[in-house]
């Protein structure tokens, strides 16, 4: 365990017959850290604050199994665990309806301009009902969301912004079945036309070298100057000071980011803008139930792979 965790998952392993080593900290751990946590060791529970590089994998020379307790693994060196026969698992279905409900929550909370009314009030500002008052939000049903990434967070938006009265675009390496494009209205289309069509464009893909910095400059003009970002997947899929540029200069609206380029660190000229823009610390599975769930998720995919079945492997691209 390259952090502290509750005391079910350890016991856990240890009644499933496995000798477990902790680390004592729930800080992130440096590379000398993690060689040292994997030496002599079969299997290894990390998180995505863990750089589980080629020099890490080498290290755990008895290693079968790297489960992650994320859906993200853009921090293991999967190739070279490939390379090594060890396998990497991750749990893609417990934070779906976490990471989902936030996007909303960013959507609903930059397009209705929340942090800056609460500011407002606490501010000493009046409440004052006038045909046009100050911090107009923009509408919210009956515009188009564009989806970006047809996997299973993005599926769970989609159909919450459904719910909302919202139309819904959507693009990604492999499409919706027919009955899920029928049931959600959904229209299927390049990046490109996504982009200049859509309302609210939603990123939910993996972070890889073709994702990596996708919403650029380019991308950026070519959105409706009224149209929001909402990123709850990977902060480095967005050029961070194109999008600076971006509200700066107005070519868009607004913006809600749980999720930054250089974590921990925040782009400087994000956190100082204010209008519209909406910023959350990486929270997108942050509740209760789903963190156990994911821990959950994670144990039991080192003990099945140990047992020769594994389970949640992630993709071998």
């Amino acid at each position: 365990m390259s952090q502290r965790v509750p005391g079910w998952a350890v016991e856990t392993l240890s009644g499933a017959g496995f000798e477990v080593r902790m680390r004592d900290s729930d800080a992130p751990a440096s590379s000398d850290e993690l060689v040292r946590l994997v030496e002599g060791a079969r299997g290894m529970v990390s998180f995505l604050t863990d750089r589980v590089d080629c020099a890490v994998i080498e290290a755990g020379g008895a290693l079968e199994v790297v489960s992650t307790v994320a859906a993200g693994y853009d921090n293991i060196d999967v190739a070279a665990a490939v390379e090594r026969g060890v396998e990497v698992c991750h749990t893609p279905d417990a934070l779906t309806d976490a990471t989902a409900d936030l996007t909303m929550a960013l959507l609903l909370a930059a397009a209705r301009r929340l942090p800056e009314n609460d500011g407002f009030l606490r501010e000493g500002g009046r409440i004052l009902w006038r045909l046009e008052q100050p911090l107009m939000g923009l509408d919210v049903s009956g515009t188009t969301i564009g989806i970006v990434g047809a996997g299973k967070i993005g599926t769970a938006v989609a159909r919450r912004a459904r719910a909302f009265g919202m139309r819904i675009v959507y693009t990604g390496r492999s499409g919706w079945d027919r009955p899920i494009e029928e049931e959600l209205s959904a229209t299927r289309c390049e990046l490109d036309e996504l982009v200049r069509t859509a309302d609210v464009v939603s990123l939910h893909v993996p972070l890889t070298d073709a994702t990596r910095g996708m919403i650029d400059a380019q991308v950026l003009q070519a959105m409706k100057p009224s149209a929001l970002l909402i990123n709850t997947s990977r902060g480095a899929l967005v050029d961070e000071d194109a999008l600076a540029d971006a509200l700066e200069s107005g070519w868009i609206s607004g913006v809600g980011l749980d999720v930054f380029a250089d974590e921990p660190a925040v782009n400087e000229r994000l956190l100082a803008l204010r209008e519209r823009v909406v910023l959350t610390p990486h929270m997108g599975s942050a509740t209760e139930g789903t963190r156990r769930a994911m821990l959950a998720t994670a144990v039991d995919n080192v003990i099945a792979a140990l047992r020769g079945c594994a389970k949640n492997v992630v993709p071998r691209r």
